[in-house]
């Protein structure tokens, strides 16, 4: 390992993905795995112990329902150890995830099934004190920027709000005098306009967006 090599630590809870992308990241010349973490938590004791250059963490971590999920890990690792690189490798490109990790200090959102060449990029640039991002988000934001999606009509935002109470779609529907159909469509429009993909992300990038106030 020489000095300008980059110290990887790869957390995510799939062995086989990490057998997979340590096996990616080491056939480069400046990058070395250090350790790899299989949750939340583990990643982020493992990155407090050994300071690596760049913590290479998954969005999502399945079977852990007590467990915390990539974007906490992310805020834990930037409260307890201000600059260490970030990069978000995920399955997962809406808008509302790319942003709430952004927003807890990642320096990097790079997707699974983008080239390897984007992984590089971004592990390298994190390492440096730059931004990595894959060219489907960077292009997906700067959409958003110069063409922001719509905002949410009046029903839209009622239906949103039931949600948020933790009603049910049928739920919804009578509370609206609507179709289950109807409420369906609206969920497809809203999800849509958010840039999200289920019940509890529209929530919360409504909250994000000042859409709606949770009391």
């Amino acid at each position: 390992m020489t000095a300008s090599t980059r110290r990887v630590l790869i957390a995510d809870d799939h062995p086989v993905v990490r057998a997979g992308l340590r096996a990616l990241l080491e056939g480069a010349p400046d990058l070395d795995v250090i350790a790899e973490a299989g949750s939340g938590e583990e990643a982020v004791r493992l990155a407090l112990e050994l300071s690596p250059d760049v913590v290479l963490m998954d969005l999502r971590f399945a079977g852990t329902k007590s467990g915390i999920d990539g974007i906490e890990a992310i805020r834990r690792l930037t409260a307890q150890a201000p600059g260490m690189p970030v990069v978000m490798l995920t399955s997962y490109s809406g808008r509302a995830d790319v942003v709430r990790a952004l927003e807890a200090g990642a320096r990097g959102y790079v997707l699974k099934a983008g080239p390897p060449e984007d992984l590089f990029r971004a592990v390298r640039s994190a390492a440096e004190g730059g931004l990595g991002l894959a060219a489907e988000v960077v292009g997906d934001l700067v959409g958003q920027v110069v063409s922001p999606a719509p905002e949410l009509t009046q029903r839209e935002r009622e239906v949103v709000r039931l949600m948020a109470d933790g009603h049910s779609n049928r739920s919804i529907a009578q509370a609206l005098y609507l179709s289950e159909a109807t409420v369906k469509t609206h969920l497809v429009r809203i999800y849509r306009k958010l840039g999200v993909d289920n019940r509890a992300a529209a929530v919360s990038e409504a909250v994000r967006r000042g859409l709606l106030e949770l009391t």
